[in-house]
């Protein structure tokens, strides 16, 4: 997984609430678990104009006009801003692995569904809960801004605008220091593989016939 540290990104706004996993990435895309290739079939429904297929190639598929991330000015963005309850409904993890896949690498809104938002943590993406006043802002800011880009440092847990101003979000430390390190669930178990191997090797000794394969 790749580690968080801080990162600079134009920013995509989602304006709408309850955005659930299924229009983040609809369910006949589910079959793969190669966490990778769902890019372009990120919120699928709302980016085209036809229906979408798995193993389909979308490069000349129509797309929405007026969908946020077929304009010009956010088709290289990477902070995606959302409403209330971002990544509601279904558990799955092909969510962020959608949003990844794109090249999103934090997504800032008021509240997010608790699966969803620990899944970005697995995945290296960075969730951020903001005040809605201070969300309403960055919304304004924008829109009226092509352009505009968020700086988000996660070693002092801070979002900064262009303008110099600076938002404190809070964060788990055992989550801040996974993302910190890119470690994800078999990263963590692997930090401690000097203390497994010597523990295995302490139970070979004291009860062999649990190591016998039969072999």
């Amino acid at each position: 997984m790749r580690a968080f540290t801080q990162h600079q990104g134009t920013v995509a706004p989602m304006d709408r609430s309850n955005v659930d996993t299924d229009m983040i990435i609809p369910k006949q895309f589910l079959k793969s678990i190669k966490r990778t290739g769902f890019g372009p079939n990120l919120f699928d429904e709302l980016r085209y104009l036809d229906e979408g297929n798995p193993d389909q190639d979308c490069s000349n598929r129509p797309l929405n006009p007026d969908f946020v991330l077929n304009q010009d000015r956010y088709k290289n963005a990477s902070v995606l801003l959302a409403r209330t309850n971002f990544g509601c409904g279904s558990s799955r993890e092909h969510a962020p692995w959608a949003l990844d896949d794109f090249g999103f690498r934090v997504i800032i809104a008021p509240s997010f569904a608790d699966i969803f938002y620990n899944n970005c943590f697995k995945n290296g993406l960075l969730p951020i809960v903001l005040d809605e006043k201070v969300v309403d802002r960055l919304f304004r800011e924008t829109e009226e801004n092509e352009g505009y880009q968020l700086t988000v440092d996660l070693e002092a847990k801070t979002v900064t605008t262009p303008g110099g101003e600076s938002f404190s979000f809070e964060v788990d430390d055992f989550r801040r220091h996974c993302l910190l390190n890119g470690l994800d669930d078999i990263g963590v178990t692997l930090e401690d593989a000097d203390t497994i191997r010597a523990y295995e090797e302490s139970r070979r000794k004291t009860a062999p016939w649990l190591f016998n394969t039969g072999n």
